[in-house]
């Protein structure tokens, strides 16, 4: 008999199989058959039930993931030679103990999902064919979305569907149920107050403060009196924390498959056909090459700003999917961040150094395994100004130019009140007619080199004397002293 279908997820056709047998062979040796120890992970074989019982206490706890050797039930205790060879047709090797096991157990994080995913395959009511529990409460939450629906006018829209469909349907009663449900499939979001200069954000050593340690600004909004009457907060960032929205895509058979094409079908050649062909991803696998062992990456206006992050993992036609696009940080009003992105950035930076050392005991639908999850950050996408905020280069101005930096040769055209940008022939190769023909330019002959782009070591070694100043409010930065054009590139030591 195969007794890895006893470790098989419960709610599999395999695991029914396995487990049916089980409660026969239990059954034919049994003394007493209304007292069968139960083997559920709550009972532990220590209190006797009927079959009828234990099958209820099993499908509803797990069975204990050790039990391969059914002494309780009628199986001798020694394994004669013939049953060692059936042992060893078990998916998991080795003598299994109590202690080993508890690294083989499906996770909280998994069953919870699973279950999650049979309750949501649910027909919407009994006989329906169109729709099931979970696609009606998606549907209903994008019109609460789409339409601003309060909570209150939700959950009675909820209740009136709920009254027009027959007995036994499946509409969650109240939004407090309907975000219960869809919490477990990784929608769940922290709400942290932030300080509405962009000083900080009220977490960490900060979550009890009242008012921002720097510039003494209420963390709430003020009444006419200057008085807190009622605990708003003056600045909300909505944080999408991204590690159990990783797991649940691992733990689709078909989402999982396509998170690691790049490593299993992807053509490799000459031709950029996907980021895993870039530098940046090669030179992730050169220097740190343990990180890519498991083939399992990431990527900026009332005032809001989404942060989303992008699975380069995925195949080419998928990855820019909206169905696969993560939103992370949500920056609400009512000014728009700039400089000060970083503050925003804190809660997204801590999950990726998490996932940058590595999340264990994630559970892979493709292999049936658990693996380490991995992800690093590759780059940002953004227009110019953002690219300035968070890289803390200066992008307008003397030094404009991210390439040029210090060598930027910038002119002001006092008419027109622009800064415009010359010496564009050094970017020309070396002969080029254009060099020499100074009268159609600005009477200036090319003879430099283009400028080398700065590599990251250099960019570090530029800003590490800077210090990092956040908000927006008196007391005022300091402002530099001297002439426009000596101005540093930099402006702060960005975050990422």
């Amino acid at each position: 008999m195969d007794k890895g279908r006893m470790l098989a997820d419960r709610r599999s056709l395999r695991f029914q199989i396995g487990f049916e047998a089980f409660l026969k062979f239990a059954s034919a040796n049994a003394a007493d058959k209304s007292s069968i120890r139960c083997p559920c992970t709550k009972r532990c074989n220590h209190l006797g039930f009927t079959i009828r019982v234990i099958k209820d206490h099993v499908y509803f706890n797990g069975i204990l993931t050790n039990y391969f050797n059914w002494k309780h039930h009628g199986e001798p205790s020694t394994m004669n030679a013939a049953s060692e060879i059936e042992f060893e047709t078990v998916e998991m090797s080795g003598d299994v103990d109590s202690e080993d096991s508890e690294g083989e157990e499906i996770s909280s994080d998994s069953n919870e999902f699973l279950r999650f995913v049979e309750d949501g395959d649910k027909p919407l009511y009994p006989g329906c064919t169109k729709t099931t529990k979970l696609n009606g409460l998606v549907q209903t939450f994008n019109l609460k979305a789409k339409h601003g629906m309060t909570d209150a006018c939700y959950s009675d829209m909820l209740l009136m569907i709920g009254g027009l469909l027959p007995e036994g349907n499946e509409v969650p009663a109240s939004l407090y149920e309907a975000k219960k449900t869809l919490a477990v499939l990784g929608m769940e979001y922290e709400k942290i107050h932030a300080c509405p200069n962009d000083c900080i954000l009220y977490r960490g050593r900060h979550a009890e403060a009242t008012s921002c340690p720097t510039y003494l600004e209420s963390r709430y909004k003020m009444g006419e009196d200057q008085v807190v009457k009622v605990k708003i907060p003056a600045k909300v960032l909505w944080y999408f924390p991204i590690i159990p929205r990783f797991r649940r895509m691992f733990q689709s058979t078909k989402t999982a498959k396509a998170l690691t094409w790049h490593a299993t079908d992807r053509k490799i050649d000459a031709f950029m056909r996907h980021p895993a062909n870039s530098p940046n991803w090669k030179n992730v696998d050169t220097k740190w090459p343990e990180f890519g062992k498991e083939a399992s990456s990431l990527s900026s206006r009332y005032s809001c700003w989404p942060v989303i992050l992008v699975t380069y993992n995925l195949p080419p036609w998928l990855y820019m999917k909206r169905k696969y696009l993560m939103l992370s940080l949500l920056i609400a009003g009512p000014k728009q961040p700039g400089n000060d992105i970083d503050v925003y950035l804190q809660p997204l930076i801590d999950d990726l150094k998490k996932l940058w050392q590595g999340v264990e005991r994630v559970y892979g639908a493709i292999r049936e395994e658990y693996f380490t999850l991995k992800a690093v950050l590759l780059w940002t996408i953004n227009d110019f100004p953002a690219y300035g905020n968070l890289s803390g280069c200066v992008t307008k101005g003397y030094k404009g130019c991210h390439v040029c930096a210090d060598e930027c040769k910038p002119k002001w055209l006092k008419h027109s009140k622009k800064m415009a940008f010359m010496r564009h022939c050094q970017f020309l190769p070396r002969h080029h007619p254009y060099r020499k023909q100074a009268a159609a330019f600005d009477n200036t002959i090319e003879e430099d080199v283009s400028p080398s782009p700065l590599s990251g070591e250099e960019v570090l070694l530029r800003v590490e004397g800077l210090d990092n100043k956040w908000g927006k409010t008196q007391p005022k930065r300091q402002t530099y002293k001297g002439r426009k054009e000596d101005r540093p590139c930099w402006k702060k030591k960005s975050i990422l």
